[in-house]
């Protein structure tokens, strides 16, 4: 089969290389135009483009795919499907239905669950024990086709958004080169999705990952997990903006919301609206994220101090 991929992250990245390990050929890449970083912002290609240019694979940036030229410049590879992997563009009609077999996506989420831009963040937010990958045909929707395939996998108590995306990654890769001979000889059963069970999963803000101490521990828990790397949960105490990169429900132990209840040499234990947090791994302003013990050898935090949300 003849493939067009369209991806861009690492997520993406995954997938590509494991379609480049098969027996299909890869006619085109697609993937968001190359965006600035760094601290001089200098235009960096994405995770995609550099393995696809090590790999001297066709590589195209448009900023649509609206316009009738990319449309008529996709056709001509004549591809039998295009598998799409964190892309970032919408998709018109007229590029859906180009393929032979139409376009596959490789989404983070086991369908209907959690269908929008950031439903691995979502579902550690809102304890899911488990989640997994689905390859979906997609549809003029938002993440509504038919379902293909789906593998799961369990959430722990320890994931952050990171490492659940790290192994989800590796679990799309297997699913798209699992999925594809199957397509190939019409062995699949699509599945319709039922619209009745479905969560919205807005992208993240960095408003949202200011903590509120009012909600309880294990709630603020999911928090600092869910927006690990991005956007990092925070809170203020002592005027100072605190990044919180790796927390504990801490029981049997109260008292007012953002209160700090114990501090020891390396313990810093914060009263929610039930149970407490006790904070691991934090990080103050233009400073390295360190373990607890550490921070509070060079930022001075006393006991009945409060923690507050900006």
């Amino acid at each position: 089969m003849k493939i067009i991929f369209a991806g861009t992250p690492h997520f993406a990245a995954q997938a590509l290389l494991a379609l480049l390990e098969s027996k299909y050929e890869i006619v085109a890449v697609l993937t968001q135009p190359d965006r600035p970083a760094g601290r001089g912002m200098q235009l960096k290609p994405s995770p995609v483009k550099q393995l696809a240019l090590q790999r001297g694979l066709t590589v195209m940036q448009p900023k649509s795919l609206k316009d009738a030229e990319i449309q008529q410049q996709l056709a001509t590879y004549q591809a039998d499907v295009m598998v799409v992997a964190a892309y970032g563009l919408i998709l018109p009609q007229a590029v859906l239905d180009g393929p032979r077999f139409g376009c596959l996506n490789i989404h983070a989420s086991l369908l209907p669950r959690w269908r929008g831009a950031a439903p691995i963040q979502r579902a550690i937010l809102a304890g899911d024990e488990q989640t997994g990958i689905t390859i979906m045909q997609m549809d003029a929707g938002l993440d509504t086709g038919n379902m293909l395939l789906e593998k799961s996998c369990l959430i722990t108590s320890q994931d952050t958004a990171e490492s659940l995306h790290d192994k989800l990654s590796s679990l799309g890769a297997e699913a798209i080169a699992e999925v594809l001979p199957l397509l190939e000889q019409g062995k699949l059963n699509p599945v319709q999705q039922d619209n009745a069970l479905t969560n919205y999963a807005a992208k993240l803000s960095k408003e949202e990952a200011q903590l509120d101490w009012t909600r309880s521990a294990t709630e603020l828990n999911r928090a600092v997990r869910g927006y690990n790397p991005f956007p990092g949960a925070s809170s203020n105490i002592n005027d100072t903006p605190i990044r919180i990169w790796q927390a504990n429900v801490h029981t049997g132990i109260s008292g007012k919301p953002g209160e700090v209840l114990m501090i020891e040499k390396d313990i810093l234990v914060v009263a929610c609206g039930t149970d407490a947090l006790s904070l691991e791994k934090l990080q103050r302003p233009n400073a390295k994220a360190l373990p607890v013990a550490q921070f509070l050898q060079g930022f001075h935090i006393t006991a009945g101090d409060r923690f507050v949300t900006k």
